[in-house]
């Protein structure tokens, strides 16, 4: 211990007695004109000292004793295994973060691609009320906007669908014959017919998979599909109860739909424009206009413009917006998810308070022999500031990095299993997407939480110890 103390101190000393002569020497060079070797009175071979205007960079003192202290053996070899330990804490935290934050990104980004595939990019709603008016000059305009490449009018409601004995609650979605090209359907149709909404009188509906074995149809069923809806002008008949509703039938295209998503599989029927109309008493009406932007369009962009020209009127979605129950859920599970591992990671942090209290002790006779030195109470304790903000950084480092690491086995190999039999689940293994601002959150985070949590501590004891 003795030894060490002294190999320190003369470090220390040779340290700050060259500090003292640089500054020294910048100062003879700067109010000194007769030794500056700058001056046309005197000639030099060679520049005599630095340019005054580009100083020599000098290393923090404080920084370069804290390094030493992370690196060099302790008199007692606890304080070099809590030490590793605070780090493998920090490391284990930062990852868990990483992994868990990049799983709740996988299952956001996996549940998004089932709505592509059947919301629009842009849907256009009524501010106030169900219906809006198919020949509104601004929705017309907005049908024009040269950002705009497919434009789809759509009356939805409720209605009840019966086939044989078996009877359910549905949407019917009233549809224009371009709503394949304004989504993706074509990719989530089963069967050996084709995506028609009509063909001459005849009336098809392309119902979800889930309610098609709810009701029993098929994938291509022979008989007529009944659509109930209530009638939505008269008074009530209690003698007829069949006057109050409007009846109409479909017939099956051959083909079913799978969104992979119970709300649209279960309770939603795909039909013609027309038949919608008509069993709901839409004429010259339409309960959104849903729009598909042409390539390269910003769609953030494209719906503050939409926005813009629509006014109060009308409300404007995105994807995300149309599906908000589903997304904000989820967006608040990983807040929660969030919060919950950062309590652990404070927790971790408490093995930096017990290393650097043990250090602080242990490097008693150091702070002696460094204060002779001329070392302040301030540098002191930003030695061991220093110390335990290394060691939060260096926990931070390596935890992202196995972090991601674990992130790309699982996305290159799929190391944990959702289940034991394919098919079981949309996906064998547990999807993961690693988005860079939870990255940087997360550093953020051990740095702020690994900084503060030492702050105080390293304050009280190194103010002890001085003061002692």
């Amino acid at each position: 211990m003795g030894v060490e103390c002294w190999v320190l101190g003369v470090e220390c000393w040779v340290l700050m007695i060259s500090i003292k002569c640089i500054n020294a020497l910048h100062l003879v060079n700067t109010h000194h004109p007769t030794l500056n070797p700058s001056s046309p009175n005197i000639q030099h071979p060679t520049p005599f000292l630095p340019n005054t205007q580009h100083p020599t960079p000098i290393m923090n003192f404080p920084f370069y004793i804290a390094r030493r202290y992370l690196f060099s053996k302790k008199s007692t070899h606890a304080i070099n295994v809590i030490s590793l330990i605070s780090v493998l804490g920090v490391s284990v935290a930062t990852m868990a973060l990483v992994v868990v934050l990049s799983g709740f990104n996988g299952f956001s980004d996996l549940v998004a691609s089932f709505f592509t595939n059947f919301d629009p990019q842009i849907k256009i709603e009524a501010a106030k009320g169900k219906a809006m008016s198919a020949n509104d000059p601004l929705l017309l305009k907005v049908k024009k906007l040269p950002s705009v490449e497919v434009a789809t009018e759509c009356v939805e409601d409720q209605a009840l669908a019966i086939y044989h004995d078996k009877q359910a609650m549905v949407n019917v979605k009233g549809v224009e014959d371009n709503f394949d090209s304004l989504t993706h359907i074509s990719n989530i149709l089963y069967g050996e017919g084709d995506f028609r909404l009509h063909t001459a009188n005849l009336q098809y509906g392309v119902l979800g998979i889930r309610l098609a074995q709810d009701l029993g149809t098929g994938v291509a069923w022979p008989d007529y599909l009944h659509i109930y809806a209530p009638q939505r002008e008269g008074q009530y008949d209690a003698s007829d109860p069949t006057n109050a509703f409007v009846k109409d039938s479909l017939i099956s295209p051959g083909v079913l739909f799978q969104v992979k998503q119970m709300k649209y599989d279960k309770g939603y029927i795909i039909t013609s424009l027309e038949f919608a109309r008509r069993i709901f008493n839409r004429q010259g009406e339409m309960t959104s206009l849903e729009l598909r932007m042409k390539p390269g369009v910003d769609i953030d962009k494209a719906k503050d413009e939409i926005q813009t020209l629509l006014g109060d009127k009308y409300k404007v979605l995105d994807r995300y917006e149309q599906q908000a129950d589903t997304f904000n859920i989820m967006r608040i599970e990983k807040l929660f998810a969030y919060i919950f591992l950062t309590f652990i990671l404070m927790v971790a942090c408490f093995n930096i308070i017990g290393s650097l209290s043990m250090l602080i002790i242990d490097k008693k006779n150091d702070v002696i022999t460094l204060r002779n030195l001329g070392a302040t109470d301030s540098q002191i304790r930003r030695i061991f500031l220093f110390e335990g903000r290394m060691i939060s950084a260096a926990g931070a480092i390596i935890g992202i990095a196995l972090g991601l690491l674990l992130c790309w086995l699982q996305q290159t190999y799929g190391l944990v299993q959702l289940g034991d039999q394919a098919g079981n689940f949309v996906v064998n293994a547990y999807p993961i997407s690693v988005h860079p601002e939870d990255i940087i959150t997360i550093f953020l985070t051990v740095i702020l939480v690994g900084w503060l949590s030492v702050w105080y501590p390293v304050r009280y004891m190194s103010r002890k110890l001085t003061r002692d």
